[in-house]
């Protein structure tokens, strides 16, 4: 029995890289597929995994993913399975936003740190092609996202700003880049290691989305302990796992302050006395943040628990 890192999901066969980098190419076992993993991926990069080789084969059979200490999950639109996950093991991730040539919806980034914090993933935010923005909007952006906590990192491909203080925070940890098609997560990896295969696709104009350049997860080793998790760009990011009665949590600058609300159990939404609220009235929390919040809760498409 064999133990190694499944670091690529080509659909039918998963490589695997065991301790001396060598790949072996894995396949499943039928019973993953009938375990009730309602995912359209039982097994995704980033996972650990015992396998075995037959005596005449260069093929492995993974036998056992071994545990995860969290991973990354979205909607699936595959309508017979609730989910996919992207990764797992994850030490970091990377939320690659445009503010231009494509626009990043903030709800969806506000869905993706929703995620993150349910999961315990550490982000940080890259906002991307600033040099195609004016002074004022970087600064509105970055101050939003940095008062509540997060780490904002400005970037260009352009200029080279931001790409060395991204390439520091990969060292020695298992980080993944996400983000809407079109942002530019590619072209950010390419400067950064410009010896990887990874192909870079252009905005379409048509649409002012990006093409996808990636079609599933793709770990690299960039370094001893150092892997990059390469995802397919997403359109958009529906939960999972959450209770409904706790979204609240999951927003941080909100539930720091939840406890002065009238009602233990206020929504945020219709009750009087609602420190959440007021906090919004205020300009305290963004009106984003709450809008984004409002629109979690009530939505119908949400597999909320």
């Amino acid at each position: 029995m064999d133990i190694g890192l499944v670091i690529r999901n080509t659909g039918s066969t998963y490589d695997v890289e065991i301790s001396d980098g060598s790949i072996i190419p894995c396949r499943i076992k039928g019973k993953f597929r009938i375990k009730g993993i309602r995912t359209t991926n039982p097994i995704s990069v980033g996972d650990k995994v015992e396998f075995v080789v037959g005596e005449n084969s260069n093929e492995g059979l993974i036998t056992n993913i071994l545990p995860r200490k969290n991973y990354i999950i979205r909607k699936s639109i595959n309508l017979s399975k609730e989910a996919h996950i992207l990764a797992t093991n994850l030490d970091n991730m990377f939320l690659v936003a445009t503010l231009i040539q494509p626009v990043t919806n903030l709800e969806f980034i506000d869905r993706l740190l929703v995620t993150s914090e349910l999961y315990h993933i550490p982000v940080t935010i890259i906002l991307n092609k600033v040099d195609l923005l004016e002074k004022d909007v970087i600064d509105e952006f970055v101050l939003l996202y940095k008062n509540i906590g997060y780490e904002v990192i400005t970037s260009s491909t352009v200029t080279g700003e931001g790409i060395e203080q991204i390439k520091q925070q990969m060292d020695s940890k298992i980080s993944l880049f996400s983000g809407n098609s079109g942002v530019g997560k590619s072209t950010i990896i390419k400067a950064i290691l410009p010896h990887l295969d990874i192909k870079i696709g252009e905005v379409s104009q048509a649409h002012n989305t990006g093409k996808h350049t990636t079609t599933f997860s793709q770990m690299f080793n960039i370094g001893k302990n150092s892997y990059l998790v390469d995802t397919p760009g997403i359109k958009s990011f529906g939960l999972l796992d959450v209770d409904k009665n706790e979204l609240c949590r999951y927003f941080p600058e909100m539930f720091a302050i939840s406890s002065d609300c009238q009602f233990n159990n206020c929504t945020h939404i219709h009750e009087p006395k609602c420190a959440v609220k007021n906090a919004v009235e205020s300009g305290e929390i963004p009106a984003s943040r709450y809008d984004s919040y409002v629109s979690m809760l009530e939505s119908e498409d949400e597999k909320y628990r």
